[in-house]
This record gives structure tokens, C-alpha cells and sequence, in this order.
């Protein structure tokens, strides 16, 4: 009811913006994934935003679920939106499509130029890798971003049997897997465990794999779920996390914001869980601001993007959504430091300074753990290959365990539309 109300309001926003002639230089329409942002950080920015510039703006926020929603809407023209949030590969597929505008942010002052002071340089690098022809980083700033793992009760699963994606079908946890409904995400962890002898040989590289989306390597990853379907108790897009906090299952393949979201409300009740990326190797996820190619207000938009960068900024939209901020200021690094930690190298992401830096490795990971993990690749066309055989087996993998959790998830978001939860928010499900 919440999320429709802002629709609606952005809505009546909009069109007594244009019923009265208002300029479109004074409107930012901001599309953007649910619960992303703390929202308070808007009128901030529309306040901001007139002390650097002079100029009045508002801005129409509207949220999004699935990363194909938002690109359907800017490939059709559809929509004018001046600055969305995309993912990764979308960021891949809307290059090679030519969807996007090269950021400018020469008007910016120096002073306030918070994306040239804040870059990280391993997250300059991997945008540099999107694309092989062009470098996302002139169309794209890095937002959000983290692994994919594996969250394990240590109860009952140890560490060891933890550090192999080969977990998830160990016969031990039959009943007892929840699987993210997120074909990419699972297709490359997959793919990199099976192989294993050719990465060690030196005959292919993880980032190679990352697009390889050849029928036998596809069968592959197919027969290996399969053989996981005893154990599969449910294919979740975002209730996962709560299930692992109450016990209803013991491993689930996940992504590490949600991880951290899971570790903290388990705890609060007395459950202890675990993330770990599992040695085989694993991937990285990336979200960022882009500037479609309908913008109709880019200056606007180029001011949004740099306010969130903005190291308070990027620090507030962390502890709203459990996520990580793509963000090098070494102001954010210290905002997540804490002595309950072991001492770990992030030198890769904020440079010489934190060789030694005391964080959850969940949300940063050490650098022995981003030197096996890759960056996923837009498959283009093939794309439907990989989405086919992904219904093909979870059209043979539904179990009485499965409904039985679906039920439960049901029931679940049911009270949570009539309760409503004191919990910080956090992000939903978001990669297809």
C-alpha cells in the first residue's frame, strides 16, 4: 500500500507538473530498484541541488523490481526517465544497444565533484569490463554491488562442507536447500565448481566463463541441478533469507546483502548464520546510474548521480538497505569498521590504506576471495537458452517441501502487508 501510494503521488506529481507547463528542466524523473535508497536523501538532494545550481527541481521517484521491467520500458521509448539503476549486464545489453548517454560531468565544480574524489579503483576497473568495445565507466557509476555465496547454518552444516558449491546437493541436506530464483546467479557458480580442472590447467578463465553459453556447458549446469532436486525445498526471490533465520532450511545459495540482512535478524533471536564464498570461486554483481538515451533533463541527472556518491550520502543508503556502496571514500570504509572482526586487505577497493582494516567480510570481501570470483556477461540472444533450461528444471524439481515453504511465504507477506515490519528495509529480489 506504501509503495502504491508513492506511485500514485510521483504520478499526480508528474502530470500537474505538465497540466501547468512546467518546465522539464525543472522535473527528475529517477527510476530506480525498490526499497534502494533511504528516501529522506530526496528532498535533500532537491534542496542541494538549487545551493549548487540556482535552479528549482523535483524530483518523481519511481521503483522497479525486475531489471527486465525497467529496460522494456526505455527500449520502447516509452518513458523519458532521466536516470535509472540497472544492473551489470543490463548496463552491457543497454551499450551495445546504444541506449545510453556518455556522462558529463565537466559542469560539476571540483569542490563538490564527489565521483572523482570517491573511485575505487577495483570498481573502475570491473566497469571497464562490461563491455569489451566501450567503457561503462563514460555511461555509468557504480551504485551498489556484492558476491553471491552461500548463507549456511553452522548447526548443521560445517565450514568445510560450506566451502563447496557441491553443498547444495550433498546428500546429507535432502529437504533442507533454498535456491534463489535468479537463473544468472546460479548458472555461474554452477559452471565454475564443474570447471574446476580446466581453471586449474589454464586451458579457460573465470571471466571467460562468464560467457559461455555453449549447449554442452548448459547441459552441464542442467544436469547438475537436477541431481540437487531432492534437496531443493524451495526456489525463492526474496523470502529465502527470512526462511534461513527461522530454520526452515539449513543452506541457501544467496546474495551477500541479504546475507547480512540474515545474519543480523537470526542473531536477534538466537540463530547463528553464517556467508561464505565458496572456494571453487563465485561471481560479483554490480548496479549503477545510467543516463538513458530519452533523458530529457541530463544536468539534473548528473547532479543526482554525483549526490549519491556523496559519502554521507552513499553512507545513510548502506544502513537502509544492507547493501554495499560502490563508493572508495575511505569516510564509508570507516563508517563500517568494527574490532569484532578479524583484520582483512582491502587495498584492491580502497587502496594502500586499508591493508589491515577490521569489517564484515560479508559486505567486503578479502582480497583472496574477489581474486576467484568474476564479473557476469550479457548473453544477448542466448539469453533464452539459458532461461529455458532454467524452467526446465524447476519445472521437475517442485517437491511437497516446496509448497509447503511457498505457503509459509504466502502467509508471511500476508502479515506483513497487515503488520508492518520495524525492520530496516531491504532490497528485494533483483537479477534475471
Amino acid at each position: 500500500m506504501k509503495r502504491l501510494f508513492k506511485f500514485i503521488a510521483s504520478a499526480v506529481i508528474l502530470a500537474m507538473a505538465v497540466s501547468c507547463g512546467s518546465d522539464r528542466t525543472q522535473i527528475l524523473k529517477v527510476y530506480n530498484w525498490s526499497d534502494y535508497i533511504d528516501e529522506t536523501v530526496i528532498p535533500e538532494f532537491e534542496q542541494w541541488y538549487h545551493e549548487q545550481t540556482g535552479e528549482t527541481i523535483q524530483v518523481v521517484y519511481q521503483t522497479f523490481d525486475i531489471n527486465e521491467t525497467m529496460l522494456s520500458k526505455i527500449e520502447k521509448g516509452h518513458e523519458d526517465y532521466d536516470v535509472v539503476c540497472p544492473s551489470d549486464y543490463i548496463i552491457e545489453r543497454m551499450l551495445n544497444n546504444g541506449l545510453l548517454l556518455p556522462l558529463d560531468f565537466a559542469a560539476i565544480p571540483d569542490s563538490i565533484n564527489y565521483i572523482a574524489h570517491n573511485k575505487s579503483p577495483y570498481i573502475q576497473k570491473m566497469f571497464a569490463s562490461i563491455n569489451n568495445e566501450i567503457d561503462a565507466n563514460d555511461y555509468s557509476v557504480a551504485f551498489m554491488w556484492g558476491t553471491t555465496g552461500l548463507i549456511y547454518n553452522p548447526k548443521y552444516v560445517t565450514d568445510e562442507e560450506a566451502s563447496t558449491w557441491n553443498a547444495v546437493r550433498n546428500p546429507k541436506f535432502v529437504d533442507q536447500v533454498l535456491m534463489k530464483d535468479a537463473p544468472r546467479d546460479v548458472y555461474a557458480p554452477v559452471l565454475i565448481y564443474l570447471k574446476q580442472k580446466e581453471l586449474h590447467e589454464g586451458s579457460v578463465t573465470l571471466q571467460e566463463l562468464m560467457s559461455d553459453s555453449s549447449t554442452e556447458s548448459i547441459a552441464a549446469v542442467e544436469e547438475f541441478l537436477r541431481s540437487a532436486k531432492d534437496n531443493i525445498c524451495g526456489w525463492e526471490a526474496d523470502f529465502g533469507k527470512e526462511q534461513m533465520t527461522k530454520e526452515r532450511a539449513v543452506l541457501s545459495l544467496n546474495w551477500s546483502g541479504d546475507a547480512v540482512w540474515a545474519i543480523e535478524e537470526a542473531a536477534a533471536v538466537g540463530v547463528e548464520l553464517r556467508y561464505t564464498v565458496p572456494e571453487e570461486g563465485s561471481t560479483v554483481w554490480f548496479d549503477g546510474w545510467v543516463i538513458p538515451k530519452y533523458a530529457q533533463n541530463t544536468k539534473a541527472a548528473t547532479y543526482w548521480i554525483d549526490f549519491m556518491c556523496r559519502p554521507d550520502i552513499a553512507i545513510r543508503n548502506m544502513d537502509v538497505t544492507g547493501y554495499v556502496a560502490a563508493n572508495g571514500a575511505y569516510e564509508v570504509l570507516e563508517s563500517q569498521m568494527d574490532e569484532e572482526y578479524e583484520p582483512i586487505d582491502l587495498t584492491y577497493f580502497f587502496g594502500p590504506q586499508a591493508d589491515s582494516v577490521c569489517v564484515n567480510p560479508a559486505l567486503y570481501p578479502d582480497q583472496a576471495v574477489i581474486d576467484r570470483c568474476a564479473l557476469e556477461h550479457d548473453w544477448g540472444q542466448d539469453t533464452d537458452k539459458l532461461l529455458e533450461m532454467w524452467a526446465r528444471v524447476k519445472g521437475d524439481n517442485a517437491s511437497s517441501t516446496t509448497y509447503i515453504v511457498i505457503v509459509i511465504a504466502i502467509i508471511a507477506l500476508a502479515a506483513a502487508v497487515i503488520i508492518p515490519a520495524a525492520n530496516k528495509k531491504r532490497r528485494h529480489g533483483r537479477r534475471k
